[in-house]
């Protein structure tokens, strides 16, 4: 009779274990994925794309903050010059990058955030600038 005294208080000793494992799993999973929706935000905001997840993770999503920025929506494009005036797309496209880095840039300085990233950032797309020029 003591045996089985012994086993009911050990499997009862058991579920409680197992319960707070439980709970204290579901805790940190959670934790986890807020902290990898903030990274993920925060390189889709420096960087303009998206991360990809390792390949067995097939979803992954998150929602924006409710007071985040919404994405502006872009007037109509005027009717196309003649051929002879119009500017280089490819030129037109890094110059229109370039001043949303130095947005960016200006932005992380007020804020006192690290600026390394999107310093070299702004110097790789003038340099794809000064390249594109010379070729031109």
């Amino acid at each position: 009779m003591d045996a089985i005294s012994e086993y009911q208080k050990w499997k009862q000793q058991g579920e409680s274990l197992r319960l707070q494992a439980k709970q204290a799993m579901e805790a940190r999973f959670r934790d986890l994925l807020l902290e990898a929706a903030r990274i993920a935000q925060e390189y889709h905001s420096d960087f303009g794309g998206a991360l990809k997840p390792p390949a067995a993770i097939t979803t992954f999503r998150y929602k924006t903050a409710a007071g985040s920025k919404a994405k502006k929506k872009t007037a109509p494009k005027p009717k196309e010059a003649p051929q002879a005036t119009r500017p280089d797309p490819k030129l037109a496209e890094l110059q229109r990058r370039r001043v949303q880095v130095q947005k960016k840039l200006e932005a992380a300085k007020i804020a006192g955030k690290q600026t390394r990233n999107l310093e070299d950032r702004l110097y790789q797309i003038e340099d794809e600038i000064r390249l594109a020029g010379n070729a031109a």
